[in-house]
């Protein structure tokens, strides 16, 4: 799917759960879940896998922190992601690898539209 096309079916799909329209089959068998506390002011947690699905990915709230760059403290906006994963399934190599990409991806979306 393009960016276009992913956007609009997860408004599609918000605003069918809004309304109570959205079926269970359409709830069940995902593999993977992006939970995003930080829209409800959750600094970090950790995720809990609903099986049978194999991983999830918590992003939370983006907030002003200190940090050192070239020697400096300087103020930064920061948010913490946490991903949790069936080790069964997912080796973590893999798993740290994709939660590298997607920091890259989030502090650069460039990455995304070139595909980098």
């Amino acid at each position: 799917m393009s960016f276009a096309e992913i956007e609009k079916a997860i408004a599609e799909k918000g605003a069918r759960a809004r309304n109570g329209k959205l079926s269970m089959a359409e709830m069940q068998g995902g593999t993977f879940t992006i939970s995003n506390g930080g829209v409800y002011g959750s600094l970090m947690s950790s995720p809990i896998i609903n099986p049978p699905q194999s991983g999830i990915l918590g992003m939370h709230k983006i907030q002003d922190r200190p940090v050192a760059i070239n020697g400096q403290v300087v103020i930064r906006p920061m948010m913490y992601l946490a991903l949790s994963y069936d080790h069964r399934v997912v080796d973590g190599k893999g798993a740290v690898t994709f939660l590298v990409r997607v920091k890259e991806a989030l502090e650069d979306p460039r990455r995304l539209l070139m595909d980098l």
